[in-house]
């Protein structure tokens, strides 16, 4: 079966390297979305992260103005784009606000989670904005093409936070099947080999979030970025106590919040709540830290352009590894 054509939108095009920095939740700020992009990748934050929400005007006015004066002064390495993620769960009641603040900041791309509005889509299109959906499975990445979506976010097995049970390889053959369109792979990526084998199997980005958890932008405590570097996949444990939604989490920040990682009670899925006063539930994420399965390549708290210039060597290497074989 050949894959219906979709347009491939040029803000996504010729990127320096091709990975998009997932948007961490609590953790990025204009501080690591900046870092991100002067080096050569998409950065992206929630716009939740902003508290209270016209701090988000602010924010996106710092990113975009710091961005330009530094395109201006290195115009044969310009920055990559930036992208805002958009909790479209109908118990965030901050959407409308927040994407009014998308559009009037012209946000290069818009990251949407948890339920696909075509609404929402149309404000970033009414600006030349580009849409990217999260899903977990093929039948989500249809739904979320049919209601406007430009590209996908592929989350498979193994990604932090929120995070799918499928395997890379079946999500993306099966989403390939009918879309030829952007597609990003999220799940344990953390070396610039596992950016290439994300290439290798058919997505066009590698998704990274966890990886940057250790970087010194990255808005997390400091004992939250040593367990991310003293920690490997044995150490991540799949619930949905927390926020509803299965995750990815470190076993060594539910011990220390007193539970038994390893006996967790199951939570109900409607108890999720995105809106103004999720704050308070902010508290569950600043104690139970979120992180995939990749992070046994994170061997050290470090900038976020020295981190991505590891991928990029790493990246580079097993290119050559390959044309040599």
């Amino acid at each position: 079966m050949s894959a219906q054509r979709f347009p491939f939108p040029a803000v996504l095009k010729h990127l320096p390297l091709p990975i998009i920095g997932a948007p961490l939740f609590i953790i990025s700020t204009p501080a690591l979305v900046i870092a991100q992009c002067k080096a050569g990748v998409v950065g992206a934050m929630p716009a939740l992260n902003a508290r209270p929400a016209s701090q988000l005007d602010d924010w996106l006015a710092e990113i975009t103005e710091t961005l330009a004066a530094h395109d201006a002064a290195n115009p044969q390495q310009p920055a990559a784009p930036f992208a805002i993620n958009q909790i479209v769960h109908k118990s965030n009641d901050r959407l409308e606000q927040d994407m009014a603040m998308c559009v009037k900041h012209k946000v290069p791309i818009v990251i949407t989670s948890l339920g696909a509005r075509t609404e929402i889509n149309d404000a970033a299109h009414s600006y030349g904005g580009v849409v990217l959906h999260d899903v977990i499975n093929n039948g989500f990445a249809r739904k979320a093409i049919e209601k406007g979506a430009d590209g996908l976010i592929a989350v498979a097995a193994g990604s932090g936070g929120h995070a799918g049970v499928k395997s890379p390889f079946a999500l993306i053959a099966e989403i390939r099947e009918w879309f030829d369109g952007p597609l990003a792979l999220s799940g344990a990526i953390a070396t610039g080999a596992a950016v290439l084998a994300a290439q290798a199997m058919g997505a066009d980005f590698a998704y990274i979030g966890s990886a940057f958890i250790a970087t010194d932008e990255a808005r997390a405590c400091d004992a939250y970025k040593q367990m991310i570097v003293d920690s490997t996949s044995d150490d991540i444990v799949y619930s949905n106590l927390f926020t509803g939604i299965h995750g990815n989490y470190l076993k060594g920040s539910i011990r220390v919040a007193g539970l038994d990682p390893d006996a967790l009670a199951t939570s109900d899925a409607n108890a999720m709540n995105f809106g103004a006063d999720a704050a308070a539930g902010a508290k569950t994420w600043k104690d139970i830290w979120g992180s995939g399965q990749g992070i046994g390549a994170v061997k050290q708290v470090r900038p976020a352009h020295e981190l991505i210039a590891r991928l990029r060597d790493e990246y580079e290497l097993a290119r050559a590894r390959l044309t040599v074989r």
